[in-house]
């Protein structure tokens, strides 16, 4: 399957106070979440993705465990922004050196733990890089004033998608936050938003990034329409999109070029 990628702007006091004070002795979980304003759905889906974060073994990758869960956790209490396929991970791995704008979780962390941590997306349903407040602001500094960098940056989230992950930095920037980055918290469907998936709060999601995903795919389908002389809007009425979980993988049986045109 593809990656689906958000970025949660978040800092290390909220990672502490909302996830890994409340692993120890969650009976403040109502309050803080009343503090906030949180709808008595999502109360109850931050009590169950703590009941399941508590289940944790200490063998663990923390990537896929603790710091999903994080991802999770903040787009209850505030804005994330979603981006299809572009991880800042994938574009470190070509490139080493833009780790100094990322903060090993190692240097994070105020809780000793014995889960391996990798710092970076390469699995679905992971958390990825952090960035503190400061690795954002000298990243937006950079991009500004660095034409390399930002031809790169502009290169690898294309399609517009380069915009995306500016307003997350700028959100965090604005709001004095780090910028934490995950896979698969939401799944948009792209044939109807309104059937996406979301393991957070769906409203809390920037919805540009679904959109240009939703105008790609359509974009698409109407080329191979075009390519195999088929009716208009024929393969988007016969067309079934079929999501993955961590647990299964759904064989994809409607149309062959499925799996290639969306990586799902």
């Amino acid at each position: 399957m593809g990656f689906d990628i958000s970025y949660h702007p978040i800092k290390e006091q909220e990672i502490q106070e909302w996830y890994f004070d409340l692993l120890q002795d969650d009976s403040t979980l109502e309050e803080l979440s009343q503090k906030h304003q949180m709808d008595d759905f999502y109360i109850e889906k931050y009590k169950d993705t703590l009941n399941v974060a508590k289940q944790t073994l200490p063998t663990a990758i923390f990537d896929k465990t603790h710091g999903y869960f994080l991802a999770v956790i903040q787009g209850f209490f505030r804005t994330f922004f979603y981006t299809r396929g572009s991880a800042f991970s994938f574009l470190m791995q070509e490139n080493p050196l833009l780790k100094k704008y990322t903060t090993p979780w190692q240097e994070v962390l105020t809780v000793e733990l014995p889960n391996p941590i990798f710092n970076e997306i390469s699995e679905n349903y992971s958390s990825g890089v952090y960035m503190s407040a400061a690795n954002v602001v000298e990243l937006l500094a950079d991009y500004q004033s660095n034409d390399s960098l930002k031809k790169e940056l502009d290169d690898f989230y294309s399609h517009g998608r380069i915009n995306v992950f500016i307003r997350a930095l700028t959100y965090a920037k604005e709001h004095n936050l780090g910028l934490l980055e995950a896979t698969e918290v939401i799944e948009p469907n792209p044939i109807d938003l309104n059937e996406s998936t979301c393991y957070s709060n769906l409203f809390n999601c920037d919805t540009e990034g679904a959109l240009l995903y939703e105008a790609a795919a359509l974009e698409q389908l109407k080329e191979i329409e075009t390519d195999e002389n088929l009716a208009e809007n024929e393969i988007l009425h016969n067309v079934e999109y079929v999501k993955t979980t961590p647990e299964e993988v759904v064989e994809k049986k409607k149309k062959g070029f499925w799996q290639n045109l969306f990586g799902k």
